[in-house]
């Protein structure tokens, strides 16, 4: 029920749009042009296919003349996604995303989470916030994951440490589920995923998560987080050595067929391990 709200607002959003546009006499074509987006972007916000970005919103209250009508309800809409400040535009870039490029130290991508999982982080970071309040920011995050069973999802590339695999977040039963589905993922060819194993010794990125975005009509992006913060990196220098430490640690990564075997083997040792207990 809440996901339908949400998309029949941003079907507002995208009637509004057009509503606007046509008033204006532009077509998607010319408005796309003057905030520097497709033509058929234009469309796709239109039919809410896809959401803009804030600044292409910005763009389009400048063009259309609109006095900041398209900014908040873009922000009124987003917020309501449930998501942190910090976060809330990355949400969206996934969504947008041709490919993305995750590294992560210590837990499974939020991408890839299984909703038990993702309960057990979200209680261990929350251990007095109400059930309801667990639940709707699990959903949140599962919502996310939807991405990589569309269709058109992006490519996805996904590096882990080897103590990903060895942390059993939310016992074994929990860990030996969500292994499953990362392998099955990648035995689906919806992902691939490579594991740094612990023989490696240092690598690039060590002990921090980095997240690379590609568009088809952007610059890529670079987003990392800290304790309770996260930050977007667009400059074309930083974004192109971040690429090369990519590039470097999938070369100390094992082989993606290698990771996938550790992986399985993995998640059967925590299945005998909740067997027996």
């Amino acid at each position: 029920m809440a996901n339908a709200r949400r998309h029949a607002a941003w079907e507002y959003f995208g009637e509004e749009l057009k509503r606007r546009r046509e008033d204006a006499g532009i077509t998607q074509a010319e408005l796309g042009h003057r905030v520097f987006v497709s033509g058929g972007y234009i469309g796709q916000f239109e039919q809410a296919i896809r959401k803009p970005q804030l600044d292409v919103a910005q763009r389009i209250d400048e063009v259309l003349q609109t006095g900041g009508f398209f900014e908040r309800l873009w922000k009124k809409l987003i917020k309501e996604q449930g998501f942190a400040d910090y976060f809330e535009h990355v949400a969206e870039l996934e969504r947008r995303a041709v490919k993305i490029c995750d590294f992560e130290p210590a837990v499974i991508p939020g991408l890839l989470q299984t909703t038990a999982y993702s309960r057990a982080l979200m209680r261990t970071a929350n251990p007095l916030a109400t059930d309801e309040y667990i639940e709707e920011m699990v959903r949140f995050r599962s919502n996310r994951g939807l991405i990589l069973e569309d269709a058109t999802r992006p490519m996805y590339w996904a590096v882990l440490h080897e103590s990903v695999l060895r942390v059993a977040v939310g016992g074994p039963a929990v860990m030996a589920d969500q292994l499953d589905r990362v392998a099955r993922m990648a035995r689906e060819h919806k992902i691939l995923v490579q594991v740094v194993p612990f023989s490696a010794g240092s690598y690039p990125f060590m002990g921090k998560m980095m997240k690379l975005m590609e568009f088809e009509d952007a610059p890529p992006t670079v987003y990392t987080e800290g304790v309770r913060s996260g930050t977007l990196l667009d400059d074309p220098a930083v974004v192109k050595r971040v690429r090369e430490e990519y590039d470097l640690l999938r070369a100390v990564a094992l082989p993606p067929e290698t990771s996938l075997t550790l992986i399985e083997s993995a998640a059967e040792d925590y299945r005998r391990c909740a067997s027996t207990t």
